[in-house]
Protein backbone atom coordinates (compact mmCIF):
# COMPACT_ATOMS: atom_id res chain seq x y z
CA UNK A 1 0.00 0.00 0.00
CA UNK A 2 0.96 3.13 -1.01
CA UNK A 3 1.95 6.63 1.25
CA UNK A 4 1.50 9.96 -0.44
CA UNK A 5 1.24 13.07 1.01
CA UNK A 6 -0.41 16.44 -0.79
CA UNK A 7 2.23 19.34 -1.19
CA UNK A 8 0.82 21.18 -3.42
CA UNK A 9 -3.00 21.81 -4.96
CA UNK A 10 -3.87 24.21 -7.87
CA UNK A 11 -7.87 24.04 -9.24
CA UNK A 12 -9.02 26.84 -11.94
CA UNK A 13 -11.84 26.66 -14.21
CA UNK A 14 -11.37 26.61 -18.09
CA UNK A 15 -14.48 26.94 -20.07
CA UNK A 16 -15.82 23.80 -19.81
CA UNK A 17 -13.16 21.97 -18.52
CA UNK A 18 -11.39 21.85 -15.05
CA UNK A 19 -7.59 22.02 -14.61
CA UNK A 20 -6.02 20.50 -11.72
CA UNK A 21 -1.87 20.79 -10.58
CA UNK A 22 -1.23 18.42 -7.80
CA UNK A 23 2.64 17.28 -6.07
CA UNK A 24 2.66 14.63 -4.56
CA UNK A 25 5.41 13.36 -2.08
CA UNK A 26 5.83 9.76 -2.03
CA UNK A 27 6.23 8.97 2.03
CA UNK A 28 6.06 4.99 1.05
CA UNK A 29 9.12 3.01 1.23
CA UNK A 30 9.51 1.67 -2.74
CA UNK A 31 9.43 3.57 -5.89
CA UNK A 32 6.49 4.75 -7.77
CA UNK A 33 6.83 3.61 -11.14
CA UNK A 34 4.70 5.23 -14.36
CA UNK A 35 3.44 1.53 -15.52
CA UNK A 36 1.94 1.07 -11.96
CA UNK A 37 0.78 4.24 -10.39
CA UNK A 38 -1.29 6.76 -11.77
CA UNK A 39 -4.11 9.33 -10.35
CA UNK A 40 -7.49 8.30 -11.51
CA UNK A 41 -10.64 10.42 -10.89
CA UNK A 42 -14.96 9.95 -10.85
CA UNK A 43 -17.98 12.15 -10.88
CA UNK A 44 -20.12 11.89 -8.36
CA UNK A 45 -23.70 13.12 -7.81
CA UNK A 46 -23.45 15.70 -4.63
CA UNK A 47 -27.22 14.82 -3.43
CA UNK A 48 -27.07 11.34 -3.77
CA UNK A 49 -23.63 10.33 -3.33
CA UNK A 50 -24.63 7.98 -6.71
CA UNK A 51 -21.56 7.13 -8.85
CA UNK A 52 -21.90 9.30 -12.53
CA UNK A 53 -18.55 8.77 -14.36
CA UNK A 54 -15.06 7.38 -14.64
CA UNK A 55 -12.63 9.48 -16.62
CA UNK A 56 -9.34 8.44 -17.93
CA UNK A 57 -6.16 7.97 -15.42
CA UNK A 58 -2.95 10.19 -15.72
CA UNK A 59 0.08 7.93 -15.04
CA UNK A 60 3.34 9.42 -13.42
CA UNK A 61 5.32 10.84 -16.14
CA UNK A 62 8.53 9.35 -14.65
CA UNK A 63 10.00 7.06 -11.62
CA UNK A 64 9.24 8.78 -8.26
CA UNK A 65 12.02 7.00 -5.23
CA UNK A 66 10.99 7.39 -1.25
CA UNK A 67 10.87 11.07 -0.76
CA UNK A 68 10.81 13.00 -4.04
CA UNK A 69 7.92 14.70 -5.39
CA UNK A 70 5.79 13.75 -8.39
CA UNK A 71 3.53 16.14 -10.51
CA UNK A 72 0.43 16.18 -12.27
CA UNK A 73 -1.47 18.30 -14.42
CA UNK A 74 -5.36 16.41 -15.04
CA UNK A 75 -7.70 18.05 -17.34
CA UNK A 76 -11.42 16.67 -17.06
CA UNK A 77 -13.87 17.38 -19.67
CA UNK A 78 -17.16 17.75 -17.44
CA UNK A 79 -20.45 16.23 -18.72
CA UNK A 80 -22.65 18.80 -20.77
CA UNK A 81 -25.74 18.58 -17.95
CA UNK A 82 -26.12 21.53 -16.43
CA UNK A 83 -25.79 21.13 -11.99
CA UNK A 84 -23.87 20.22 -9.38
CA UNK A 85 -20.99 17.58 -9.00
CA UNK A 86 -18.88 16.18 -6.60
CA UNK A 87 -15.21 15.06 -8.26
CA UNK A 88 -12.67 13.21 -7.08
CA UNK A 89 -9.48 12.55 -7.40
CA UNK A 90 -6.85 10.24 -5.56
CA UNK A 91 -3.81 7.90 -6.34
CA UNK A 92 -4.39 4.50 -8.02
CA UNK A 93 -1.68 1.96 -7.59
CA UNK A 94 -1.80 -1.35 -9.49
CA UNK A 95 -2.29 -4.39 -7.62
CA UNK A 96 -3.37 -2.38 -4.58
CA UNK A 97 -5.61 -0.07 -6.09
CA UNK A 98 -5.35 2.34 -4.16
CA UNK A 99 -8.09 4.81 -4.36
CA UNK A 100 -10.48 7.23 -2.32
CA UNK A 101 -12.18 3.76 -1.34
CA UNK A 102 -10.03 2.25 0.37
CA UNK A 103 -9.65 5.05 2.99
CA UNK A 104 -7.02 7.27 1.99
CA UNK A 105 -7.05 10.87 1.48
CA UNK A 106 -7.95 12.29 -1.96
CA UNK A 107 -8.98 15.58 -3.68
CA UNK A 108 -12.77 16.48 -3.41
CA UNK A 109 -13.87 19.25 -5.36
CA UNK A 110 -17.66 20.89 -5.28
CA UNK A 111 -18.58 22.57 -9.09
CA UNK A 112 -21.20 23.74 -10.79
CA UNK A 113 -22.03 23.66 -14.28
CA UNK A 114 -24.01 26.60 -16.25
CA UNK A 115 -24.35 27.65 -20.26
CA UNK A 116 -21.18 25.55 -20.78
CA UNK A 117 -19.17 26.89 -18.01
CA UNK A 118 -17.79 25.09 -14.52
CA UNK A 119 -17.45 27.32 -11.60
CA UNK A 120 -15.60 25.86 -8.76
CA UNK A 121 -17.50 26.09 -5.27
CA UNK A 122 -14.68 24.58 -3.13
CA UNK A 123 -12.14 22.12 -3.00
CA UNK A 124 -10.19 19.61 -0.09
CA UNK A 125 -8.04 16.88 0.93
CA UNK A 126 -10.27 14.55 2.56
CA UNK A 127 -10.87 10.71 3.07
CA UNK A 128 -14.14 8.73 3.12
CA UNK A 129 -13.50 8.42 7.27
CA UNK A 130 -13.50 12.18 7.61
CA UNK A 131 -17.02 12.60 5.30
CA UNK A 132 -18.64 9.64 6.76
CA UNK A 133 -17.80 11.79 9.97
CA UNK A 134 -18.90 14.77 8.74
CA UNK A 135 -22.42 13.47 7.59
CA UNK A 136 -22.92 11.66 10.14
CA UNK A 137 -22.32 15.18 12.31
CA UNK A 138 -24.53 16.85 10.50
CA UNK A 139 -27.06 14.07 10.44
CA UNK A 140 -27.59 14.41 14.48
CA UNK A 141 -29.89 17.48 14.28
CA UNK A 142 -32.12 15.84 12.22
CA UNK A 143 -31.79 12.18 13.92
CA UNK A 144 -33.01 13.96 17.26
CA UNK A 145 -35.69 16.14 15.72
CA UNK A 146 -36.72 14.24 13.04
CA UNK A 147 -39.06 11.95 14.82
CA UNK A 148 -40.87 14.86 16.79
CA UNK A 149 -41.13 16.96 13.87
CA UNK A 150 -42.58 14.34 11.85
CA UNK A 151 -45.17 13.72 14.22
CA UNK A 152 -46.01 17.07 15.10
CA UNK A 153 -46.04 18.28 11.25
CA UNK A 154 -48.77 15.60 10.72
CA UNK A 155 -50.51 15.28 13.80
CA UNK A 156 -54.37 15.76 12.51
CA UNK A 157 -53.88 13.19 9.92
CA UNK A 158 -52.23 10.86 12.89
CA UNK A 159 -55.36 11.49 14.44
CA UNK A 160 -57.25 11.10 11.15
CA UNK A 161 -56.05 7.67 9.96
CA UNK A 162 -56.15 6.04 12.97
CA UNK A 163 -59.31 7.13 13.94
CA UNK A 164 -60.45 5.36 10.42
CA UNK A 165 -58.56 2.79 11.36
CA UNK A 166 -60.17 1.86 14.52
CA UNK A 167 -63.55 2.22 12.76
CA UNK A 168 -62.65 0.34 9.81
CA UNK A 169 -61.52 -2.65 11.46
CA UNK A 170 -64.84 -3.98 12.45
CA UNK A 171 -67.42 -2.17 9.89
CA UNK A 172 -69.83 -4.36 8.84
CA UNK A 173 -69.85 -6.60 11.46
CA UNK A 174 -72.28 -6.80 14.16
CA UNK A 175 -70.24 -5.42 17.23
CA UNK A 176 -69.10 -2.84 15.19
CA UNK A 177 -66.80 -0.59 17.15
CA UNK A 178 -67.49 -2.24 20.50
CA UNK A 179 -65.49 -5.11 18.88
CA UNK A 180 -62.67 -2.77 19.92
CA UNK A 181 -63.39 -3.13 23.80
CA UNK A 182 -64.84 -7.02 23.45
CA UNK A 183 -61.13 -8.09 21.61
CA UNK A 184 -59.36 -7.68 24.56
CA UNK A 185 -61.43 -8.52 26.79
CA UNK A 186 -62.30 -11.63 25.19
CA UNK A 187 -58.20 -12.17 25.10
CA UNK A 188 -58.02 -11.27 28.74
CA UNK A 189 -60.99 -13.51 29.84
CA UNK A 190 -59.16 -16.56 28.03
CA UNK A 191 -55.82 -15.66 29.44
CA UNK A 192 -57.69 -15.60 33.35
CA UNK A 193 -59.63 -18.65 32.84
CA UNK A 194 -56.61 -20.71 31.69
CA UNK A 195 -54.06 -18.93 34.67
CA UNK A 196 -56.34 -18.02 37.07
CA UNK A 197 -59.13 -20.97 36.94
CA UNK A 198 -57.40 -23.89 35.71
CA UNK A 199 -54.24 -23.73 36.51
CA UNK A 200 -55.20 -21.30 39.71
CA UNK A 201 -52.02 -19.27 39.75
CA UNK A 202 -52.46 -16.77 42.39
CA UNK A 203 -50.78 -13.25 43.20
CA UNK A 204 -50.35 -10.63 46.07
CA UNK A 205 -50.42 -10.61 49.74
CA UNK A 206 -54.25 -12.66 50.13
CA UNK A 207 -53.78 -15.05 46.85
CA UNK A 208 -57.08 -14.91 45.93
CA UNK A 209 -58.58 -14.92 42.08
CA UNK A 210 -60.08 -11.28 42.64
CA UNK A 211 -56.19 -10.56 43.34
CA UNK A 212 -54.70 -13.01 40.65
CA UNK A 213 -57.66 -10.76 38.22
CA UNK A 214 -56.36 -7.11 39.25
CA UNK A 215 -52.58 -8.31 39.31
CA UNK A 216 -53.22 -9.47 36.08
CA UNK A 217 -55.02 -7.23 34.59
CA UNK A 218 -52.86 -4.51 35.38
CA UNK A 219 -49.38 -6.49 33.41
CA UNK A 220 -51.96 -7.07 30.49
CA UNK A 221 -52.20 -3.28 29.93
CA UNK A 222 -49.08 -2.19 28.35
CA UNK A 223 -49.06 -5.72 26.40
CA UNK A 224 -52.31 -4.86 24.79
CA UNK A 225 -50.82 -1.23 23.42
CA UNK A 226 -47.55 -3.49 22.11
CA UNK A 227 -48.63 -6.48 21.09
CA UNK A 228 -51.24 -5.54 18.59
CA UNK A 229 -49.07 -2.37 16.62
CA UNK A 230 -46.12 -4.49 16.57
CA UNK A 231 -48.06 -7.49 14.85
CA UNK A 232 -49.34 -5.33 12.65
CA UNK A 233 -46.15 -3.22 11.78
CA UNK A 234 -44.26 -5.36 8.97
CA UNK A 235 -47.25 -5.44 7.32
CA UNK A 236 -48.35 -1.83 7.34
CA UNK A 237 -46.12 -0.17 4.48
CA UNK A 238 -47.14 -3.62 2.08
CA UNK A 239 -51.01 -2.62 2.63
CA UNK A 240 -50.41 0.71 1.95
CA UNK A 241 -48.15 0.12 -1.23
CA UNK A 242 -50.35 2.75 -3.32
CA UNK A 243 -49.58 5.27 -0.99
CA UNK A 244 -45.68 4.21 -1.47
CA UNK A 245 -45.74 4.53 -5.55
CA UNK A 246 -48.35 7.05 -6.76
CA UNK A 247 -48.50 9.85 -3.70
CA UNK A 248 -46.13 11.96 -1.96
CA UNK A 249 -47.24 10.85 1.31
CA UNK A 250 -44.99 10.70 4.76
CA UNK A 251 -45.10 6.94 4.95
CA UNK A 252 -43.15 7.25 8.67
CA UNK A 253 -46.54 8.15 10.10
CA UNK A 254 -48.34 5.24 9.13
CA UNK A 255 -46.71 3.10 11.83
CA UNK A 256 -47.84 5.68 14.42
CA UNK A 257 -51.15 5.29 12.97
CA UNK A 258 -50.87 1.63 14.48
CA UNK A 259 -49.62 3.15 17.67
CA UNK A 260 -52.23 5.11 18.33
CA UNK A 261 -54.51 2.57 17.95
CA UNK A 262 -52.88 0.29 20.41
CA UNK A 263 -53.17 3.20 22.79
CA UNK A 264 -56.93 3.53 22.28
CA UNK A 265 -56.79 -0.31 22.61
CA UNK A 266 -55.31 0.52 26.33
CA UNK A 267 -57.28 3.04 26.95
CA UNK A 268 -60.42 0.70 27.05
CA UNK A 269 -58.82 -1.74 29.00
CA UNK A 270 -57.72 0.86 31.64
CA UNK A 271 -61.32 1.85 31.87
CA UNK A 272 -62.32 -1.70 32.24
CA UNK A 273 -59.47 -2.20 35.01
CA UNK A 274 -59.90 1.23 37.09
CA UNK A 275 -63.48 -0.03 36.88
CA UNK A 276 -62.71 -3.50 38.22
CA UNK A 277 -60.56 -1.34 41.01
CA UNK A 278 -63.37 0.64 42.28
CA UNK A 279 -65.47 -2.66 42.55
CA UNK A 280 -63.61 -4.41 44.40
CA UNK A 281 -61.11 -2.07 46.75
CA UNK A 282 -63.53 0.65 46.54
CA UNK A 283 -60.70 3.03 45.40
CA UNK A 284 -58.21 3.60 42.79
CA UNK A 285 -54.91 4.42 44.86
CA UNK A 286 -52.43 8.24 44.34
CA UNK A 287 -49.92 7.04 42.90
CA UNK A 288 -51.51 6.75 39.75
CA UNK A 289 -50.41 9.94 39.07
CA UNK A 290 -47.03 8.31 38.08
CA UNK A 291 -48.86 6.78 34.83
CA UNK A 292 -47.55 9.16 32.40
CA UNK A 293 -43.95 8.51 33.75
CA UNK A 294 -44.36 4.51 32.26
CA UNK A 295 -46.75 5.71 29.65
CA UNK A 296 -44.42 8.10 27.75
CA UNK A 297 -41.00 5.87 27.20
CA UNK A 298 -43.74 2.52 26.45
CA UNK A 299 -45.20 4.64 23.66
CA UNK A 300 -41.40 5.79 22.65
CA UNK A 301 -40.03 2.10 22.33
CA UNK A 302 -43.27 1.23 21.07
CA UNK A 303 -42.88 3.26 18.01
CA UNK A 304 -39.15 3.00 17.40
CA UNK A 305 -40.32 -1.18 17.16
CA UNK A 306 -42.83 -0.10 14.99
CA UNK A 307 -40.79 1.73 12.71
CA UNK A 308 -37.96 -0.36 12.59
CA UNK A 309 -40.24 -3.30 11.99
CA UNK A 310 -42.50 -1.65 9.13
CA UNK A 311 -39.49 -0.94 7.03
CA UNK A 312 -37.74 -4.35 7.03
CA UNK A 313 -41.41 -5.86 6.50
CA UNK A 314 -41.12 -4.43 3.21
CA UNK A 315 -37.69 -6.49 2.40
CA UNK A 316 -38.36 -9.76 4.78
CA UNK A 317 -42.08 -10.75 3.69
CA UNK A 318 -42.03 -13.37 5.90
CA UNK A 319 -41.54 -11.27 9.16
CA UNK A 320 -45.29 -11.00 9.91
CA UNK A 321 -45.19 -14.90 11.00
CA UNK A 322 -42.27 -14.29 12.71
CA UNK A 323 -42.91 -11.87 14.93
CA UNK A 324 -46.42 -14.04 15.84
CA UNK A 325 -44.15 -16.51 17.39
CA UNK A 326 -41.82 -14.17 18.70
CA UNK A 327 -44.74 -11.85 20.20
CA UNK A 328 -45.84 -15.04 21.97
CA UNK A 329 -42.88 -15.83 23.61
CA UNK A 330 -41.89 -12.82 24.78
CA UNK A 331 -45.47 -12.98 26.66
CA UNK A 332 -44.79 -16.06 27.90
CA UNK A 333 -41.38 -14.93 29.25
CA UNK A 334 -43.05 -11.60 30.89
CA UNK A 335 -44.32 -12.64 34.30
CA UNK A 336 -47.75 -11.14 33.16
CA UNK A 337 -50.11 -14.31 34.11
CA UNK A 338 -48.01 -15.29 36.96
CA UNK A 339 -45.82 -13.33 39.70
CA UNK A 340 -42.46 -12.18 39.71
CA UNK A 341 -41.09 -14.22 41.68
CA UNK A 342 -41.50 -17.61 39.72
CA UNK A 343 -38.67 -16.41 38.22
CA UNK A 344 -36.34 -15.93 41.17
CA UNK A 345 -36.25 -19.90 40.94
CA UNK A 346 -34.58 -19.97 37.58
CA UNK A 347 -30.69 -19.91 36.93
CA UNK A 348 -29.11 -16.67 38.34
CA UNK A 349 -28.14 -15.72 34.98
CA UNK A 350 -31.45 -16.26 32.73
CA UNK A 351 -32.69 -14.34 35.38
CA UNK A 352 -30.58 -11.68 35.38
CA UNK A 353 -31.37 -11.39 31.42
CA UNK A 354 -34.77 -11.84 31.89
CA UNK A 355 -35.06 -8.65 34.31
CA UNK A 356 -33.59 -7.03 31.35
CA UNK A 357 -36.99 -7.38 29.57
CA UNK A 358 -38.46 -3.80 28.86
CA UNK A 359 -41.69 -5.44 29.76
CA UNK A 360 -40.75 -6.75 33.04
CA UNK A 361 -40.13 -2.98 33.96
CA UNK A 362 -43.54 -1.77 32.68
CA UNK A 363 -45.74 -4.51 34.26
CA UNK A 364 -43.95 -4.09 38.06
CA UNK A 365 -44.23 -0.54 37.35
CA UNK A 366 -48.26 -0.69 36.29
CA UNK A 367 -48.84 -2.83 39.55
CA UNK A 368 -46.78 -0.80 42.02
CA UNK A 369 -48.93 2.36 41.08
CA UNK A 370 -52.39 0.93 40.36
CA UNK A 371 -52.03 -2.10 43.27
CA UNK A 372 -49.54 -1.39 46.02
CA UNK A 373 -49.60 2.59 45.68
CA UNK A 374 -45.65 2.96 45.39
CA UNK A 375 -43.78 4.65 42.68
CA UNK A 376 -42.08 2.04 40.08
CA UNK A 377 -38.63 1.38 40.94
CA UNK A 378 -36.72 4.56 39.70
CA UNK A 379 -33.52 2.62 38.97
CA UNK A 380 -34.94 0.29 36.43
CA UNK A 381 -37.56 3.13 34.77
CA UNK A 382 -34.69 5.52 34.10
CA UNK A 383 -32.76 2.37 32.51
CA UNK A 384 -36.20 1.96 30.21
CA UNK A 385 -36.72 5.73 29.20
CA UNK A 386 -32.80 5.21 27.92
CA UNK A 387 -33.53 2.20 26.31
CA UNK A 388 -36.90 3.55 24.32
CA UNK A 389 -35.15 6.62 23.55
CA UNK A 390 -32.74 5.29 21.95
CA UNK A 391 -35.28 2.66 19.99
CA UNK A 392 -37.44 5.40 18.99
CA UNK A 393 -34.49 7.38 17.82
CA UNK A 394 -32.84 3.59 16.07
CA UNK A 395 -35.98 2.77 14.34
CA UNK A 396 -36.67 6.41 13.09
CA UNK A 397 -33.33 6.49 11.68
CA UNK A 398 -33.66 3.25 10.04
CA UNK A 399 -37.24 3.77 8.66
CA UNK A 400 -36.06 6.99 6.99
CA UNK A 401 -32.75 5.09 5.63
CA UNK A 402 -34.65 2.48 3.91
CA UNK A 403 -37.47 4.34 3.14
CA UNK A 404 -35.80 5.31 -0.06
CA UNK A 405 -36.06 2.11 -2.17
CA UNK A 406 -39.69 1.06 -0.71
CA UNK A 407 -40.91 1.72 -4.50
CA UNK A 408 -38.25 -0.35 -6.51
CA UNK A 409 -38.95 -3.40 -3.51
CA UNK A 410 -42.76 -2.87 -3.83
Amino acid sequence: MSGAEYRDVEVRSQGCALEIHLVLENRSSHTWKPENFSMGWQFFDPETDFFILEGQWTPLPREIPPGEMASFEISIPFPPDTGGYHVYISPIEQPEGWAYLRGQPFLRIRVETSDGKVCVQEHEISSTRALRLRRLWRALPKFFSGPIRTIGANHRLIGSMARRDILARYRGSFGDVFWTILNPLLLMATYFFVFGVVLRTRFGPDQSSTSFALYFLAGMLPWLAFTEPAGRAPHVILEHRNFVKKLIFPLETLPVNQVVAGLVTEVFGAVVFIAALLVIRGSVPFSVVWLPVLLVPQLLFTLGVCWFLSALGVYVRDLGQIMGFLLTLWFFITPICYPETSLSTLPAGAFAILRKNPFYVLVRGYRAIFLENHAPELLPLAKFWAVALLVFLLGYAWFYKLRKNFADVI
